[in-house]
C-alpha cells in the first residue's frame, strides 16, 4: 500500500459520553475503521484565557481520502466552538491493518 493513504485523525472532547458518540457516529458512516479514547488534561489558551481542563482524547483511525467527510461530521456534532480536528498521516503499519481499515471505508 501507498505511503501516506492513511491516516490517525485526533478530536478533543470535553467528556467520554461526546467522544464515545462520535467515534460510534463515524465507525457507523464507515469513515473511520476505529476509535479509541483517552483521558487527558489540556492546558489552553481561549479567549484570551488560559485554562487548564480534563478532556478525552478520541484517536481516530482512516484513510487519508476520508479526511473531509470526517471533519464535517465533527463539525457538525461537537460541542465545542473550534473542535481540534488534526489529522496525522501514518508513514509505516502492517499491511493488514491498513487492509482492515480499507475494508470499513465506505468509499473504497
Amino acid at each position: 500500500m501507498q505511503e501516506g493513504t492513511h491516516s490517525v485523525v485526533l478530536v478533543t472532547c470535553p467528556n467520554r459520553d461526546e467522544a464515545r458518540e462520535l467515534a460510534r457516529m463515524l465507525v457507523k458512516r464507515n469513515l473511520v475503521a476505529c476509535g479509541q479514547m483517552l483521558d487527558i488534561e489540556s492546558v489552553y489558551i481561549w479567549e484570551d484565557e488560559i485554562r487548564e481542563e480534563p478532556e478525552v482524547l478520541l484517536i481516530l483511525k482512516a484513510r487519508t481520502d476520508a479526511f473531509c467527510q470526517i471533519q464535517s461530521a465533527v463539525l457538525e456534532n461537537h460541542s465545542y466552538e473550534v473542535p481540534q480536528v488534526v489529522q496525522l498521516p501514518i508513514t509505516a503499519s502492517l499491511p493488514a491493518y491498513l487492509s482492515w481499515i480499507n475494508e470499513r471505508y465506505a468509499c473504497v
